[in-house]
């Protein structure tokens, strides 16, 4: 059965979910949250998902206060962070390019990208370009550390990075990534080609499993019908009612 690539992702995505509790979406994650959506509705291990900007109970999520405090409190188990540059200790760059503070490019700023980095055991990141502009071999500034030394307290950190292109895992102690999986229709090579930093290869580098027909049907009814409460324009790009 034919998926796009947004499929793809919320599929992907999805299965790095299982068995967590709690599930919190921040603000422009449309496949994100709907990753959240469809892992909750396949595995009876999660709980809860809370969305930035759903006006849904029980999705609703009332703005950064109300997730902050639950992280705080260590009642969110996974989240999700982007960057303008993301580098291969998953150091992670929000604020501009070039020199802090005479910066060419200014970003809108972290936003307690951070705390959250910190706090949340399950952070993963996601990007939807997947060039050497955006993965960087050092970022130009560190809005959130993606490793931490051994005497400061973090119970959190990444987990995973996900693309368009491919799957990769963040191995914490080492701190470095290494290549999980290749989308079908990519190659190692051309994701070398576009990756600035340096990452772990296995000998063999399976696809990514795509998403089953159940799991396109569950995707493209209910999650769509979810989702596109605080998303509107993305669920009728990726599944127009006609």
């Amino acid at each position: 059965m034919e998926h796009s690539i947004e499929e793809l992702l919320i599929a992907t995505i999805a299965e790095l979910l299982y068995g967590v509790k709690h599930i919190a979406v921040g603000v422009l994650s449309p496949i994100p949250g709907s990753a959240a959506l469809l892992a909750k509705a396949c595995s009876e291990e999660v709980k809860k998902v809370s969305i930035i900007g759903s006006t849904k109970e029980p999705y609703r999520l009332d703005g950064g206060v109300d997730l902050f405090d639950c992280a705080g409190q260590g009642r969110v188990d996974a989240f999700f962070l982007s960057g303008g540059q993301i580098d291969g200790q998953a150091n992670v760059n929000l604020t501009g390019i070039g020199n802090y503070p005479s910066q060419d490019t200014r970003w809108s700023g972290a936003f307690g990208s951070a705390y959250l980095y910190f706090l949340v055991p399950r952070v993963i990141l996601f990007r939807e370009e997947h060039t050497r502009r955006v993965f960087v071999p050092k970022v130009d500034f560190i809005s959130a550390p993606g490793t931490s030394p051994a005497n400061i307290y973090r119970p959190g950190g990444p987990y995973a990075l996900i693309t368009p292109l491919c799957q990769f895992m963040f191995d914490r102690r080492k701190g470095c990534f290494h290549l999980k999986t290749i989308h079908e229709g990519h190659n190692l090579e051309e994701i070398l080609d576009n990756t600035g930093f340096d990452f772990n290869i296995p000998d063999k580098v399976p696809f990514t499993p795509v998403p089953t027909a159940d799991t396109l049907k569950l995707i493209r009814n209910e999650i769509a019908s979810i989702i596109s409460d605080p998303y509107p324009d993305f669920a009728e790009k990726c599944w127009p009612k006609g």
